[in-house]
């Protein structure tokens, strides 16, 4: 075998592929790897064992990220909750694990990072090498059955009767990826963000999504009477919806318009033949969020990000930079912390 790479944002065979791998997610997807380009100057790649002239039978997708406050690394990929290798055999993905690590001391990468859910890159054979980077909850809905037996499978209190009590409240919601839906998205994300004093993703990232995904985001907002006091923001590649961003008002957390919105976006997707809701990654130190979480996925999987050669102390969610980093965030006001989140994001993809 031989290692080939390509542009998937421009080879014609990588959308060819992505339809007809069950493996592949909206974060393999062409709109997504432009917008990450568009935003952050990664340069998506694809690593294959397929010749340019032969249709593509496994893959991993990266991005190089080249800092100079954190240095160059190679990561499938940056900023997505997982990505996993696309494969048809496992001599497959054994050949190309082993080709890229073979390259990381003359590309003068740091290390390589992948993402997957099911593919456990440290049971792939002892040669890999490879170790636990960080470890997550990845909450998995199963959208099958009748939209009734759904909604009654879920917390009876934390979702049901927030969802009924926001109807009754009379909240209204509206869709789309309209420039004032954005907007009013952001402001509240933002307030949220700053809220957990953490710096939100520049506004520019958005826009980018937005116009590289097209149809495949929505933007729902939650109302009440004109106010914005919740959003999220949902991708759909192929038969799963995927809730990537979630944001509201504490002020009006009582009216269940998260929940709200939520099951809304379930329905319209199941509608529409959606067969499972990603809800994302959530960290085991962020309780208040996995709590949320397991009201509508009680048992989630545990998602596993593997890193060769091993994982940098900065890295470490226990790491002194990173707690000091938390404690020079948590005293700046909402405006630096916008301005720190496009400054940083690039540098910690």
């Amino acid at each position: 075998m031989k290692l080939f790479q390509i542009d998937p944002t421009q080879d014609t065979r990588w959308k060819q592929f992505l339809e007809s791998n069950s493996s592949a997610s909206i974060f393999h997807s062409t709109g997504w790897l432009a917008a990450l380009r568009c935003t952050y100057g990664y340069s998506p790649v694809v690593f294959t064992t397929s010749p340019p002239d032969r249709e593509l039978k496994n893959a991993i997708v990266c991005c190089e990220i080249s800092s100079w406050l954190t240095g160059r690394r190679l990561v499938s990929l940056p900023f997505s909750d997982h990505c996993e290798p696309l494969f048809s055999s496992t001599e497959d993905l054994s050949f190309l694990i082993q080709s890229l690590k073979a390259q990381l001391i003359d590309q003068g990468w740091k290390y390589l990072e992948v993402r997957p859910i099911i593919c456990n890159l440290g049971e792939l054979n002892e040669a890999t090498r490879f170790t636990p980077a960080r470890k997550y909850f990845l909450h998995l809905l199963d959208l099958s059955g009748n939209s009734d037996e759904l909604f009654a499978q879920l917390d009876r209190d934390s979702v049901q009767r927030r969802v009924r009590h926001a109807e009754r409240v009379g909240l209204t919601g509206i869709s789309g990826s309209s420039e004032q839906l954005l907007a009013e998205f952001y402001n509240l994300f933002v307030t949220t963000r700053g809220r957990h004093r953490v710096p939100p993703m520049p506004y520019s990232w958005f826009q980018n999504l937005i116009k590289n995904l097209q149809e495949a985001l929505e933007i729902q907002v939650a109302y009440l009477e004109n106010r914005p006091v919740a959003a999220i923001l949902t991708l759909r590649f192929k038969d799963v919806l995927y809730y990537k961003y979630g944001c509201s008002d504490v002020r009006f957390n009582n009216l269940g318009a998260m929940p709200w919105l939520l099951w809304k976006a379930i329905l319209k997707a199941k509608n529409s033949g959606a067969t499972q809701f990603d809800m994302g990654r959530t960290e085991a130190d962020n309780p208040g969020l996995l709590t949320f979480k397991n009201r509508w996925v009680p048992h989630p999987t545990q998602l596993v990000y593997w890193r060769y050669p091993h994982a940098s102390s900065f890295d470490s969610i226990d790491s002194w930079e990173l707690k000091f980093a938390k404690r020079v965030f948590s005293r700046m006001p909402a405006s630096m912390l916008t301005l720190a989140g496009r400054l940083i994001y690039r540098h910690i993809g």
